[in-house]
């Protein structure tokens, strides 16, 4: 497997985030337009980043000063955690109330009260550890 949130591997998730109905025609459905960075708890910057244009990934690799719509951290052994079995919405509420997952940039109350975003943020997870 590509190191996590590197170039390559960034380019394997576009690839698999493309292929996900659940997440790709999902928020083609609400016209839903991001760069999102990935990164790990406690590093000044991202590592990766996506860019999401109406639902689909449109370019992918290393963090180079966009700007984002939404900056999400957390710990390396939490993320391959959440891939290997992702959170439901209790388990993701729970890892942003302790603090497990944060979000520098993005309005996560916002996103999860909103069924259209939440259900695909979590098949995100899913679709992360198909990556190889």
């Amino acid at each position: 497997m590509a190191d996590l949130f590197s170039d390559e591997y960034m380019k394997g998730y576009l690839e698999q985030w493309n292929a996900e109905p659940g997440l790709s025609a999902a928020l083609a459905k609400i016209n839903f337009c991001s760069v999102i960075a990935y990164g790990f708890d406690g590093e000044d910057t991202p590592r990766g980043v996506l860019t999401v244009e109406n639902g689909i990934a449109t370019s992918a690799g290393i963090y180079n000063g966009e700007t984002l719509s939404w900056d999400i951290r957390a710990s390396f052994d939490n993320w391959n955690k959440w891939m290997a079995k992702p959170p439901g919405m209790m388990g993701l509420g729970m890892a942003y109330t302790s603090r497990k997952m944060k979000f520098k940039v993005g309005d996560y109350g916002a996103m999860i009260k909103d069924p259209r975003m939440a259900g695909p943020f979590i098949k995100s997870f899913a679709v992360m550890g198909r990556v190889s």
